[in-house]
């Protein structure tokens, strides 16, 4: 299978787990470009003012689940569909007005050893991590809660995916997505949504009900 197949197998299953084909359009930088504490800067006031919240923590938690969301759909869609993990070290974003994030990705990595290896290698190390750092260089929003966000994002993927749960099972007990989700699926810590005004509760909320706002 190309590098190709293996990519457009996972687009099949919706335009989250796509990429963009062809070469390299205008407009694209470097994925490495998410992790920078300047984007990030951008972007938690960007996200802040479309929804309608004063703290960065808040706008900052949403923007990071977005991004993990992408990443997690593509990676875990090329690797169930494919046997094979996008290679991000060499990819490229686009972040649309009002849209979601556009990939491009010119191959993917077969791994030799265990696929959860390799996928926990390039998106959790080599993407997630780095991007959590970035962000917690701009604003004090908890490192737990951004792994929460993170293993959130991949049990959602699994849900749409319809396959892959003991690969994401897999990579749910490595660190640092361990512990993220309790073993009924609901998460172990809150990625703030509730504060967004006008919100309710995510589906897989660890509240029952949503806090009081002070």
């Amino acid at each position: 299978m190309t590098a190709g197949d293996a990519l457009r197998r996972a687009a099949a299953v919706g335009p989250f787990f796509a990429t963009v084909e062809g070469p390299l359009p205008d407009g694209f930088r470097p994925l490495a470009e998410l992790s920078a504490p300047e984007f990030w800067r951008r972007r938690i006031t960007e996200v802040g003012e479309r929804l309608g919240t004063d703290e960065p923590r808040v706008a900052a938690s949403v923007a990071q689940l977005g991004v993990a969301a992408r990443l997690w759909s593509v990676a875990l869609g090329t690797a169930v569909l494919g046997g094979a993990v996008p290679d991000f070290d060499r990819a490229y974003w686009r972040l649309p007005t009002g849209g979601s994030l556009e990939l491009w990705v010119p191959g993917v990595v077969v791994p030799d050893g265990p696929l959860a290896a390799e996928l926990h290698h390039m998106v959790v190390e080599r993407q997630l991590t780095p991007l959590a750092a970035g962000i917690r260089a701009v604003t004090p929003v908890a490192e737990g809660l951004l792994w929460g966000n993170a293993a959130s994002a991949l049990a959602g993927a699994v849900r749409v995916l319809r396959s892959g749960r003991e690969l994401a099972a897999e990579l749910l007990d490595r660190p640092p997505l361990r512990g993220g989700l309790a073993p009924s699926g609901r998460r172990t810590s809150c990625c703030l949504y509730y504060r967004v005004p006008g919100a309710g509760l995510c589906g897989d909320c660890v509240f029952d009900r949503p806090p009081r706002v002070r």
